[in-house]
């Protein structure tokens, strides 16, 4: 079982880069994303300013620190010699002055946090706009090779990740970098012996670091690819637990992850053990560069070269100093999830877009409803061609019903007609137009489509049926709910069109639902219709008031009804009956019941069934 295959996918999707994840290309994509954020130079600028100004002051601050504690010092040594005593005004006026220092440190960092922010959250809001206006733009193909999930992930997961990463990683890269380089010039000014002691330290460090983590590297890899295996199975499991009630598996269910559970134990240990291990062994080894340097500190003081309190700031300084570097450490693994998450943000954007306009669009307004197929061949695949050569000829309000065994392209040529694909070979006509010199946002707003699956959102059920035309009147919404055989039922609920679908729509029945659709059909009032599967999932008696409602909606209208039920299409039209991608017989139900051919098997064959129940 592979880490793909297992990776938690969670409510939106498996997309959140997991943490240490990197990009495939961490210096192009870091370019793209500057170039991204070029449009903010001049506040990236501010901010860059007020860091360095904010972390400049802070680091003044401990080596006047220094000179109260001479003054302090040296008052002591005044008094206990009789010569003098402590000088409490210039200690408190130091004192003052460095608060000052740390006020203006404060307020500098504070607007730098604030600029910071703002830009953070601009670059998010422009990708999740850019994302917005792209998705229009993809073809349907895109969205069919990969999960809703992974989709959705680039505008929440990926994007909340690079919001988060970037407000820290690039506020903590600069002050680090300045806290770095200001700390280790003061420690200069004070005396370079103990500087180069100080300095010491850290080949030591980088020797412990380098290898603890190339230790502790693979466990926290397998703890990863673990956790993803456990939330697999843990979502694999909830959502079929029917099912492995019903197969009485749950002994081999709570065994498999019994043992996966127990590898993740193990590297979680692991892992967290080295990483719990790296911060004591580092202080044991600055505890030690902290005695070298108190040693020289004293041995120099005593010699006179320095004064107390020049130690008292050095000891602060080398804190300033080694803090930066694990910080650093930190913000090139934040900035590795930043590239992560940026590069899947940008390969979405730079996918390949389906031309939304034509050079000379033909306009709808005038559109009739005759669609004629001409000789269409089509294939998801250049060497695997599924519809070979589909003619037919659908005159303005017929009703046209596409029957077939499952695989035979019915569906598919739905997705041509409304040019979700475009056919490899042949052309697609309506009103003598081919579908290619519509604008492809005009040409889909001359369809209706009522599917097998219904799709509702979070509302009231006048908002679901008003989606249809949405500058619709409240009377017009209410009249299409009676044409759709929708009004009983919704003024039996609670609140009637007030009442709100909740996320799941567990309220109402898939019946319900299916004629709540069929209203927001009517309403938008389209030229051609597409009703595929539409009664599939409800029971006969439900099947007979959708029927009455579709054939409320198909009236004076271009209709493609896709159906298994045959019972349900025998009044059609036109009935076109596919096989393996192409047209084999065509007829109304009476004349292809007389041919003998495949249609008559397969409706005898249905009709059988239903005998036999």
């Amino acid at each position: 079982m592979s880490d793909t295959a297992r990776r938690p996918k969670g409510p939106m999707g498996h997309g959140r880069p997991m943490p240490g994840e990197k990009a495939k290309d961490f210096k192009g994509t870091m370019k793209k994303l500057i170039k991204y954020m070029g449009k903010y130079k001049f506040r990236l600028l501010l901010m860059m300013i007020f860091a360095m100004g904010g972390t400049i002051f802070a680091i003044i601050g401990p080596k006047i620190l220094g000179k109260a504690t001479t003054e302090l010092f040296n008052g002591l040594v005044a008094k206990v010699n009789g010569t003098g005593g402590i000088n409490f005004d210039k200690i408190v006026e130091i004192l003052f002055f460095v608060m000052c220092l740390y006020f203006v440190s404060a307020a500098l960092s504070f607007i730098q946090g604030f600029i910071m922010t703002g830009i953070s959250n601009d670059v998010t809001y422009g990708l999740r706009k850019d994302i917005s206006v792209k998705i229009n733009k993809i073809p349907l193909k895109y969205f069919e090779s990969r999960t809703h999930g992974e989709v959705l992930s680039r505008v929440t997961n990926d994007v909340d990740t690079l919001q988060q990463s970037l407000n820290q990683s690039l506020t903590q890269l600069i002050t680090s970098v300045t806290t770095l380089i200001g700390a280790f010039v003061m420690m200069l000014s004070i005396n370079v012996w103990m500087t180069l002691a100080a300095v010491l330290i850290l080949p030591v460090s980088m020797i412990i670091i380098g290898n603890v983590m190339k230790h502790s590297q693979k466990y926290f890899k397998d703890q990863q690819r673990f956790l993803g295996e456990v939330n697999g199975q843990v979502e694999e499991v909830y959502s079929g637990h029917n099912v492995v009630k019903v197969f009485n598996k749950e002994e081999a269910v709570v065994d498999t992850f019994e043992k996966t559970n127990q590898k993740l134990y193990e590297s979680a240990w692991k892992s967290q053990f080295f990483s719990g291990i790296m911060m004591p062994v580092m202080q044991f080894v600055g505890n030690l560069g902290y005695v070298m340097v108190a040693l020289l500190g004293g041995f120099l003081t005593i010699k006179g070269s320095i004064e107390v309190g020049d130690i008292q700031s050095f000891f602060q300084y080398i804190r300033n100093f080694t803090q930066p570097i694990q910080q650093i450490a930190q913000v090139t693994n934040m900035l590795q999830s930043t590239a992560a998450a940026s590069e899947r943000v940008f390969e979405f954007l730079e996918e390949e877009e389906e031309d939304q306009k034509s050079e000379n669009p033909v306009s709808v307004e005038k559109i009739e409803g005759n669609v004629d197929f001409e000789h269409v061949s089509f294939g998801y695949n250049a060497d695997q061609i599924i519809i070979h050569d589909f003619s037919a000829g659908v005159k303005q309000g017929q009703k046209v019903a596409i029957v077939g065994p499952t695989g035979a392209g019915k569906t598919t040529m739905v997705k041509l007609l409304m040019r979700f694909y475009d056919v490899n070979t042949g052309r697609i006509l309506i009103d003598g137009h081919n579908i290619k010199d519509f604008n492809r946002g005009e040409l889909r707003e001359l369809f209706g489509m009522v599917l097998q699956d219904t799709w509702l959102f979070h509302g009231t059920i006048m908002e679901n049926i008003r989606y249809g035309r949405l500058d619709a009147t409240d009377e017009e919404v209410i009249a299409a709910a009676k044409a759709a055989h929708a009004h009983r039922f919704i003024m039996s609920q609670p609140g009637g069109y007030n009442m709100v679908l909740d996320e799941e729509t567990s309220n109402i029945s898939q019946g319900q639902k299916q004629l709540l659709t069929i209203a927001r059909a009517i309403l938008a009032d389209n030229k051609i219709l597409i009703l595929d599967e539409a009664t599939s999932s409800v029971d006969t008696r439900t099947e007979i008031q959708i029927q009455k409602a579709m054939d409320n909606l198909m009236k004076g209208r271009t209709s493609f009804v896709i159906a298994h039920r045959l019972s349900t299409i025998r009044d059609a039209d036109l009935i076109l009956v596919m096989k393996d991608g192409d047209i084999i017989e065509q007829g109304n139900h009476e004349d292809l019941l007389a041919a003998g051919g495949f249609y008559a098997n397969l409706y005898n064959s249905q009709f059988e069934r239903a005998e036999a129940v």
